[in-house]
């Protein structure tokens, strides 16, 4: 299986342009054969928490009609897509969730983001569960960002049958999960790690792409680069 791991500036607070720009990147993808293309923490809303906070509109649903463009690009494609932005939980608060939407447009898993960095815990809810998904007879693992600084999440993928782990993300070039933390899972649990990131400011920083993916010998298989926008293919599973 071909899987597609993205970079691009999110637009702060515009998510019908980071949708459009999603999508784009679903449709390029799919046509490279990628089968799951992997988007960045907040790639809908860009990762501006504080402006999350302060603007309800930005809190999506599950079935959000501002997502139909990425849905249509799933089907187009043939691709699944993963993407994370802010999502309403079942009572009044928001999860920092990924949405996995499937080559039909469907929703195929939801994840909440278990541990919270920072301000996020003032913001959001803390998932309490696993997220995973099957695709092709592969089965997926899904982590944001902080989450993957704790190994349990990996372990029990790995426990769990999943091949793959997916790591939507925010880091700038000074963090040390490149070398420390993702070839880390990857060696210790046998799987396939492929990371989605940011390029430029956030509220956090400066996003540094190299978006990639590293193989179950904790090897780098795939590298986006520092600079421009787009996405890097690598065979998994």
């Amino acid at each position: 299986m071909i899987v597609a791991a993205t970079q691009f500036a999110p637009v702060a607070g515009d998510i019908d342009a980071n949708v459009r720009t999603v999508a784009g990147l679903v449709r390029a993808a799919g046509a490279e054969g990628a089968r799951v293309v992997v988007f960045s923490e907040l790639s809908l809303t860009g990762y501006e928490p504080s402006l999350i906070r302060d603007t309800p509109g930005l809190v999506l649903t599950e079935d959000d009609p501002r997502l139909a463009p990425v849905r249509d690009a799933c089907r187009a494609a043939g691709a699944a897509a993963v993407v994370n932005g802010p999502v309403r939980t079942e009572g009044s608060g928001a999860g920092l969730t990924t949405l996995v939407i499937g080559p039909d447009g469907s929703l195929l898993a939801r994840y909440d983001k278990q541990h919270l960095y920072g301000v996020e815990a003032e913001i959001f809810a803390p998932g309490a569960t696993d997220g995973r998904f099957t695709l092709d007879g592969v089965r997926f693992a899904l982590a944001t960002c902080y989450d993957n600084r704790f190994p349990e999440l990996a372990e029990r993928a790995a426990a769990d049958d999943c091949a793959v782990y997916l790591a939507s993300s925010v880091l700038g070039a000074d963090n040390d999960s490149f070398e420390k933390v993702y070839p880390a899972r990857a060696r210790d649990f046998g799987l396939y790690v492929v990371l989605g990131n940011v390029l430029g400011a956030n509220e956090d920083g400066v996003g540094c792409g190299l978006a990639g993916a590293w193989g179950p010998d904790g090897g780098r298989i795939a590298d986006a680069g520092s600079e421009e926008p787009g996405f890097v293919l690598a065979e998994v599973g």
